[in-house]
């Protein structure tokens, strides 16, 4: 008679408790934070590039409010109309035409210059641009004596080292003072100034 044979008694397991499956879970949670911050860091690189761009494509648009600033000189110019302040034109540079002590350009653009500033428009890339043009003069009217200018080329007489030199003639010319402020998407806000001689 064959006997029966219990193999229920096979070999014996060691007893599980579940600790794999936590460290498992603990690697998992630790590797999806550090992926969530990865993608945030890389948001932000992208962020502060896009920032970087409108930045600088405000600055560049402040040259098409200077050349319509240049071109609204000439226009006066050949007018003879330099001596009345029309919009974003000021015959004359008072004291109170630069920002304060503490005081930003932003905070002085749109509490002193925003209400007579001539705006050019805006172009392709949505920049709103607008220019004050300022005569470095300190007082209204025709002489330059009242303007900071540019000397007029005159020649001493009398000095034996300008034997045989050619006397040059130029007319002196007044400065005047671009103010171009560009605002742009996502708040940017840009503000350039150049001088140039007329």
């Amino acid at each position: 008679m064959l006997s029966k044979l219990s193999f229920r008694g096979g070999p014996r397991r060691s007893a599980q408790h579940g600790v794999v499956l936590l460290v498992a879970l603990v690697v998992l949670v630790a590797i999806s934070v550090a992926g969530m911050a990865m993608m945030r860091s890389v948001d932000t690189a992208t962020l502060v590039a896009g920032n970087l761009a409108f930045r600088q494509a405000a600055t560049h648009a402040a040259d098409k409010g200077v050349e319509r600033a240049l071109d609204v000189l000439r226009q006066k110019s050949g007018a003879a109309d330099l001596n009345s302040d029309s919009e974003g034109y000021f015959s004359h540079l008072a004291v109170t035409d630069n920002p304060g002590e503490n005081q930003s350009w932003q905070d002085f653009w749109h509490k002193e210059l925003a209400a007579n500033a001539y705006s050019v428009g805006k172009d392709q890339f949505d920049n709103d641009i607008s220019f004050v043009i300022h005569r470095q003069c300190t007082a209204d009217g025709a002489g330059s004596w009242h303007c900071v200018a540019s000397p007029a080329v005159t020649k001493a007489t009398g000095n034996s080292e300008e034997a045989n030199e050619v006397q040059l003639h130029a007319s002196s010319q007044v400065y005047y003072r671009i103010t171009v402020r560009v605002q742009g998407p996502r708040r940017t806000e840009s503000y350039v100034q150049t001088h140039v001689a007329m």
